[in-house]
């Protein structure tokens, strides 16, 4: 028995039918067609499917579709910046190589923009925290943290 929900996508209205079990990751991958976000581990460990639900990071593999009703939500599909072009934290993972296989990076860049959001200087240990929900397998985090400073660094007009 499905039920119809209502949310702003990436600054878009959307109306989409839902089953009350559904996972917002199933509906924003299946009937919407977004598939940047990723489905890696379905247990809320990896962070591969971050997205955003009113500017807070959340592993859409554990929400529940129907909870998404009357919210913002933001997949990297939409993470652009005015011009509407990849956002500084998109650029700044792929001028620092925070970029390996591109799995973990929706997820990842998803985490460190709402990090950015609310500390546009934040320490190598505050940008630790934040990315802790998201893992990747190819870089060593080294580069994702040099990335997150380098996007902050951006942001504050910084070189």
């Amino acid at each position: 028995m499905s039920e119809e929900i209502s949310f702003e996508l990436n600054g878009r209205p959307v109306r989409v039918a839902v089953d009350p079990g559904q996972r917002l990751l199933d509906v924003l991958r299946g009937p919407l067609r977004l598939t940047g976000t990723k489905d890696g581990c379905s247990e809320g460990e990896c962070g591969a499917c971050t997205v955003t639900v009113d500017g807070r990071p959340i592993n859409s593999c554990l929400f529940p579709a129907p909870e998404a009703d009357g919210t913002r939500i933001t997949t990297i599909e939409g993470f652009l910046d005015e011009d509407n072009r990849p956002s500084a934290v998109q650029r700044a993972f792929a001028e620092t190589a925070g970029v390996q296989c591109g799995y973990c990076s929706p997820g990842m860049v998803l985490s460190a923009a709402a990090l950015l959001e609310a500390n546009r200087d934040p320490s190598d240990e505050e940008i630790r925290d934040a990315l802790v929900g998201n893992l990747c397998r190819c870089t060593g985090y080294v580069q994702i943290v040099d990335s997150v400073r380098a996007a902050a660094a951006a942001l504050r007009g910084e070189a």
